[in-house]
């Protein structure tokens, strides 16, 4: 892969004025709170749901530690999606018992993992089912321009630019590498077996950073929160590429086919990995944002859907310096 590694260029244009002041980010777990916005039903069945308050913990982790409690396969532990690590997070699992007895939850209690409650339910969780996420985020140390970034803030309400997070592109744009690694070894006729994880991580990245061309064109020439002769649904949109004809038509139609014209090899690819042609929306537009300032940090909460990403919303008013990772830019 290393022959098809290059340096990604993930500094999308920003849409509300350009980030006034750069800051910390992710200082310590609980700079970064998140909260399912999901309540299962409960009643009888042969699953179990468990709400867990994880801290530095993944997932991954936590699910698979589900499992070897109850004596599981990994795939019978469902959620509604995956949650950062470098965090505190509160979110629902689900375990499918069968007739299995049902174990002591409290014991996989440590200093990283907290059983909040735990029922019955009858059918697994899947991911994106939930409403969405709560956030409360800290920026600690800020410097900058305070005057702009109020300024910035005082229209985020209105909507941000919906782009995928750098971290659907792996470390270092990981993911992209890997696709590019995919589409030569295609080329020179090479039949490797890709782990199936793997060649899903390469097919989500591959879509993200398509639809982030076309947004980043729409910022560009300043319509992206417009409607464009052509726009096959009623809210501005981009596409997520597979199979199918693309459902835009006229200017918006030809604008997308320019910006995606540089990657043609990527959406042929696509559509032969059984996606099929989807739409997401332009604008991200998050719910009950608020925010404070507090001496030298800076406080923001807001909702968001499933499937969106906080970061979208933070580099509009700052430039991010990843404290438990690398800078975010």
């Amino acid at each position: 892969m290393s022959d098809n590694t290059q340096d990604w260029n993930l500094d999308w244009p920003r849409a509300l004025g350009g980030a006034a002041i750069t800051a910390d980010f992710r200082s310590e777990p609980e700079d970064f709170v998140v909260d399912e916005l999901a309540a299962p039903a409960e009643g009888e069945g042969e699953h179990v749901y468990l709400h867990i308050r994880k801290r530095g913990a993944n997932t991954g982790y936590v699910a698979q530690q589900l499992a070897q409690l109850a004596g599981v396969q990994s795939n019978d532990v469902g959620f509604f999606g995956l949650k950062d690590r470098h965090a505190v997070t509160t979110q629902w699992f689900s375990v499918w018992l069968a007739q299995k007895p049902e174990p002591d939850w409290k014991s996989l209690e440590n200093e990283e993992v907290q059983v909040l409650q735990h029922f019955r339910g009858q059918r697994k969780l899947r991911r994106g089912e939930h409403l969405g996420n709560r956030f409360q985020i800290r920026l600690r140390n800020v410097q900058g321009d305070r005057a702009a970034a109020e300024a910035v803030l005082q229209h985020i309400a209105d909507g941000v630019p919906n782009y995928f997070g750098e971290q659907r592109f792996g470390h270092d744009g990981g993911n992209l590498d890997l696709v590019e690694t995919m589409l030569a070894e295609q080329g020179a006729g090479k039949r490797r077996r890709t782990p199936r994880n793997q060649k899903a991580f390469a097919m989500s990245a591959a879509r993200s950073w398509l639809f982030n061309q076309v947004l980043a064109r729409r910022i560009e020439q300043g319509n992206w929160q417009a409607l464009l002769e052509g726009e096959p649904e009623s809210f501005p949109s981009g596409p997520l590429w597979g199979r199918g004809r693309n459902l835009a038509a006229d200017a918006q139609l030809n604008l997308e086919s320019e910006a995606m014209e540089p990657w043609k090899s990527w959406c042929d690819w696509l559509e032969h990995c059984g996606l099929s042609q989807e739409r997401r929306a332009l604008v991200l537009q998050p719910l009950g944002f608020q925010y404070l300032w507090q001496g030298d940090d800076l406080t923001v909460s807001f909702a968001l859907p499933p499937g969106t990403f906080a970061t979208a919303l933070l580099r509009e008013v700052a430039e991010l310096v990843n404290q438990s990772d690398r800078a975010i830019k």
